[in-house]
């Protein structure tokens, strides 16, 4: 980033006026404020204005209005708009920071303008998001953050709306990020998990899904909400028997993974201008996501291996193309499972050239002849252990959306245990610590259909802190990994 970074800034005591009060305060002070622009008629949409700024803005927009993903938008837009270098990662860094910290900037936002956020006009709150992102936590000036929002809002709505940002930017700007959570955060010796759920910018049940899941290491939580707000680094896959890990970590100037043989980690940039991932020689796949489809590959099973694998929720085929290369290797060949059609096209997309045979069906019953010596059960879930990778998530998950996943798991995991041959081992995995979706979930198919559960510690080795047994836990502080649950299960000769 350009802009020089802010002075620091003392707490300013004294009662916050109402928005109506800002509003006519600021419009007071204009004569006094050397920074203060005269009133401009309104102007195109997007006319005059930073154009990294517009791109992150329109990104909030599109997941406000639309529930769309930023992580799907914003490369899109970027490549439309023909933004890279400096403005590709300034709008990267504002899209996804002003999503994470929604919770957060949201409390300083409602009480900067004096009113709940719900009852701003959408268009000005995603602007006041992105402003107030720019203020509490990147280096950018005030004045350029303030101004520039000023001008996203003037452009597109005009002098009156402006002057409501620029006054609720201004009461923002009053303090710091750390003396707003002071200010508004609960009580730390009081409500521990409350007080860093708030700094860290997670809901309440998250943060406390996290703790439990913890377990005896609930102290630790500071460190994975930390982990969790924070920018991950791009994880690539290198296909085997097509290309090392070393030599994709050559060409593409990364570092190779610490846990998978397949891993490399690049700081940032489009992966997908990669000449190896445009090849199919590498694609972008979490280091987690990697260990597992290769424990899948490690569990023994009893008696010979025939060579039949499955992959019961295959889309969008990432774990799929991974299961596909190692079949190759050893012989085998993946049955794929997709109930929707345009994911199960991806899926053929990500595997072509491989002994993968994509069905479109509803995994619970995908009508497959039973035998298979391994099964993965890749299963939906609340995604709460990638909240890193999709920054808007946190905010659309609720509580109550736990419920009816935990029964889709079970289905599924049942459903793997029928197509399992005496002697095969299914491995179960969710992107989520949360106890109902992982060991909970382990239990009940224990105790419903007599499988056998193995230590599936053995089959990540060299990662360490994997806790006791038997299923795993990866962690993005601990491993750097998203937040993986795997355990596997031997069904009885």
């Amino acid at each position: 980033m350009t802009e020089s970074r802010r002075p620091s800034r003392g707490h300013r005591g004294g009662p916050r006026p109402d928005a109506g009060t800002a509003r006519a305060g600021a419009a007071g002070r204009d004569s006094k404020r050397p920074n203060t622009r005269p009133r401009q008629p309104k102007r195109p949409d997007g006319a005059g204005v930073d154009r990294a700024r517009l791109a992150a803005r329109d990104v909030l927009r599109a997941v406000r209005e639309r529930d769309a993903y930023a992580n799907l938008v914003l490369p899109a837009l970027l490549r439309e708009r023909g933004l890279d270098g400096r403005d590709a990662a300034l709008a990267t860094e504002l899209t996804y920071g002003a999503c994470r910290a929604q919770g957060l900037l949201d409390a300083v936002i409602a009480s900067g303008a004096g009113r709940p956020v719900d009852e701003i006009d959408g268009p000005l709150l995603d602007v006041l998001r992105l402003g107030a992102y720019q203020l509490l936590r990147t280096r950018i000036s005030p004045h350029a953050a303030v101004d520039t929002s000023v001008d996203l809002v003037r452009t597109e709505f005009g002098g009156g709306r402006a002057g409501f940002v620029n006054a609720v930017l201004r009461r923002v700007a009053e303090r710091t990020e750390d003396e707003w959570v002071a200010e508004l955060a609960p009580d730390a010796s009081r409500d521990p998990i409350g007080h860093l759920a708030f700094r860290y910018a997670h809901p309440l049940w998250i943060a406390q899904a996290f703790a439990d899941a913890l377990g005896a290491g609930a102290g630790e939580l500071e460190q994975v909400l930390a982990a969790d707000d924070a920018r991950p680094a791009v994880h690539l896959v290198a296909r085997p028997g097509e290309i090392s890990a070393e030599e994709l970590a050559l060409i593409t100037g990364g570092e190779v993974g610490p846990y998978s043989p397949y891993a490399v980690h690049l700081d940032g940039g489009d992966p997908g201008k990669l000449d190896a991932v445009r090849e199919g020689l590498a694609a972008v796949q979490d280091e987690g996501s990697q260990l597992v489809a290769r424990a899948l590959t490690l569990a023994p099973v009893t008696g010979a291996d025939g060579g039949r694998w499955l992959d019961l929720c295959a889309g969008p085929g990432g774990k799929a193309a991974l299961l596909g290369a190692l079949a190759d290797i050893e012989g085998a060949r993946v049955d794929a499972v997709e109930p929707a059609a345009h994911r199960a096209d991806l899926v053929r997309k990500t595997t072509r050239g491989l002994p993968v045979d994509v069905h479109v069906a509803d995994g619970r019953d995908p009508g497959l002849e039973p035998g298979f010596d391994r099964i993965l059960v890749d299963a939906p879930c609340t995604g709460l252990g990638a909240l890193r990778r999709r920054p808007e998530a946190r905010w659309r998950r609720r509580p109550e959306d736990v419920t009816g996943l935990v029964a889709l798991q079970r289905e599924l995991l049942a459903s793997a245990i029928s197509l399992l041959r005496p002697g095969g081992v299914v491995l179960y995995s969710t992107c989520s610590p949360h106890l109902s979706e992982t060991v909970a979930v382990v239990a009940d198919a224990v105790r419903r259909h007599g499988v056998q559960p193995l230590d599936t510690r053995e089959f990540v080795p060299g990662v360490p802190d994997l806790g006791d047994g038997p299923g795993v836990q990866l962690w993005p502080h601990r491993h750097g990994t998203d937040a993986m649950f795997m355990a596997a299960l031997r069904k009885p000769d």
